[in-house]
């Protein structure tokens, strides 16, 4: 199903070339006395899903269900990494000795900074008026016994400021070959896999379970994701110039109906519009 969808819209229109995922985690509080499985407080029981998800297609190409306890940087051990695909972490995914496995796949990722390290600079200069609100663009090298360990090797550090925030953003990335700019933008392209997030728990409602067994929670979080692939190529398919949201809302009131989907959209969305 994801196959079929990523295919579907692989055409879509992207300002940069190559392959870019966004990597994340949302959680999902169970009640404990029905989820004994997922205890991870005294008090308190959950569920992680962590997602991969095609930055191009907005397709989630994997995902792994864990206990709320588990750290994310434990889940990028199972990404399947690909060569010269571009990996994009929020700064809860900071491991430099994991970081530096991408680096020796022959992949790329932007990561937000954490915690400021130690570092030397080998290369690059501050652009207090630097063009696209780019203000230092730089190759460093990790200084402390530990980061230089895990992290041997050079590293670009760009730090971007964000006018709309009034705020500055510092990102570390592998790739020395996109301009500063298009690596802020990448990373600004991380909110795709929180509006899915959002999107899994605000309409596919896999917040509550029908079911309160390991297996049943497992079944209906990939009817979910099998659904969002199902609305993604039928706004495909047919072209449609509306959100999945709005594809969602005219298919689950018209289970039943044997009407061509075509003629179904445009008769339910004229009854909408009416």
């Amino acid at each position: 199903m994801v196959d079929l969808a990523q295919k579907k819209r692989i055409d879509q229109n992207f300002e940069l070339n190559g392959k870019f995922y966004a990597f994340d985690s949302t959680t999902i509080d169970l009640c404990m006395s029905l989820f004994e499985w997922a205890r991870f407080r005294s008090t308190k029981s959950g569920i992680k899903v962590h997602t991969q998800l095609d930055v191009v297609t907005q397709i989630p190409v994997s995902f792994y269900r864990t206990k709320a306890a588990v750290h994310d940087v434990n889940a990028m051990d199972w990404i399947n990494y690909e060569p010269f695909a571009c990996y994009i972490f929020d700064r809860g995914y900071w491991d430099l000795n994991r970081l530096y496995r991408i680096e020796l796949l022959n992949s790329f990722f932007v990561i937000r900074e954490k915690r400021r390290p130690k570092f030397e600079v080998l290369d690059g200069e501050d652009l207090l008026e630097g063009p696209d609100n780019i203000l230092r663009d730089g190759t460093v090298r990790f200084t402390t016994k530990g980061n230089t360990e895990n992290y041997p090797a050079e590293i670009r550090r760009i730090v971007y400021y964000e006018p709309k925030l009034k705020r500055t953003f510092t990102y570390y990335t592998n790739n020395f070959y996109l301009k500063a700019r298009e690596i802020a933008f990448l990373y600004k392209n991380r909110w795709v896999v929180e509006s899915f997030f959002k999107w899994m728990k605000g309409n596919l409602r896999i917040k509550s379970f029908w079911g309160t067994t390991e297996n049943a929670v497992r079944i209906q979080i990939y009817v979910a994701m099998c659904t969002y692939c199902l609305v993604a190529i039928v706004q495909k398919d047919m072209q449609l110039d509306r959100s999945a949201y709005e594809v969602l809302q005219i298919l689950s009131i018209s289970l039943t109906d044997k009407t061509h989907l075509r003629d179904l959209w445009l008769c339910k969305l004229n009854c909408v519009r009416f």
